[in-house]
């Protein structure tokens, strides 16, 4: 029996494998990362003295109502920024897609570039200080990047959906919102929908974080019990986050399951 032949190596695997070793290699020379102390018996001792002091979380009743405040105030600016998100990002959505011209095209992506290339905490930054401290600047800055990045997933959505139902439906006689409304939502609705759900999950969690920086919620009350060193507090408020994501997540997960299933 004639032997199989074995394959002729990857070059281009080869060298691809080795840059990235060769990039890794030097990033870790460059910045002189000390892992190593990491597990040293004395930063092994210190962190297990750090995490110590976050248990028992502080279940009182008077904190537990502050946290409930906060865990509202945290749902509540994630919602309202990812809908008024979801509201400019379809705007801008349909001139990003080329609906209206070449121009519009270019500007409407532009906008949506410089949107999304913002990250939230600085956004955030910004809010706080056109807007003042509270939750509003939240709000803004939960808006302002997540309608950059709906915005061009919804337009990405709209190029790659078949053109002949809504030119079947211009062709009746339907007028050109009649036709997008029943020849292009459904069939990129669905796909919109979970877009919108997936950076809602997303929101919550940053929502959270921009309490850093002043916009209100749980990140707020989080960065003031940390600077305090009240460990035991701060360990509440963790979890409270933890609960509200994990809540986030499995209602999104139950209601996309629904909708495919009515489907």
């Amino acid at each position: 029996m004639d032997s199989i032949p074995r394959p002729r190596p990857c070059l281009t695997c080869v060298l691809g494998a080795l840059a990235c070793f060769a990039a890794v290699w030097a990033s870790f020379a460059w910045l002189d990362l000390p892992f190593g102390e990491l597990f040293a018996a004395s930063a092994l001792t210190d962190m297990g003295r750090f995490v110590g002091a976050f248990f028992p979380p502080d279940l009182s009743p008077a904190f537990l109502a502050k946290v409930a405040s906060g865990t509202l105030e945290t749902l509540a600016i994630s919602a309202i920024g990812t809908v008024l998100a979801v509201v400019a990002a379809v705007f801008l959505a349909l001139p990003a897609a080329g609906r209206f011209g070449l121009p519009a095209r270019a500007g409407a992506r532009l906008v949506l570039n410089f949107l999304r290339s913002v990250p939230e905490l600085v956004w955030a930054t910004l809010m706080v200080l056109l807007a003042g401290l509270g939750p509003f600047a939240g709000v803004l800055a939960l808006a302002l990047h997540t309608a950059g990045v709906l915005g061009r997933l919804f337009a990405e959505a709209l190029e790659n959906s078949p053109a002949e139902p809504e030119a079947a439906l211009r062709e009746l006689g339907a007028g050109p919102v009649s036709a997008f409304c029943y020849g292009v939502m459904p069939l990129v609705g669905a796909q919109w929908l979970a877009y919108a759900l997936y950076r809602w999950e997303m929101n919550i969690r940053m929502a959270a974080i921009l309490g850093f920086v002043g916009a209100g919620g749980l990140g707020t009350i989080l960065y003031y019990e940390l600077s305090l060193f009240h460990e035991a507090r701060a360990s509440t408020v963790i979890i409270a986050m933890l609960g509200l994501s994990v809540l986030v997540d499995t209602v999104s997960a139950l209601f996309r399951r629904g909708r495919l299933a009515a489907q």
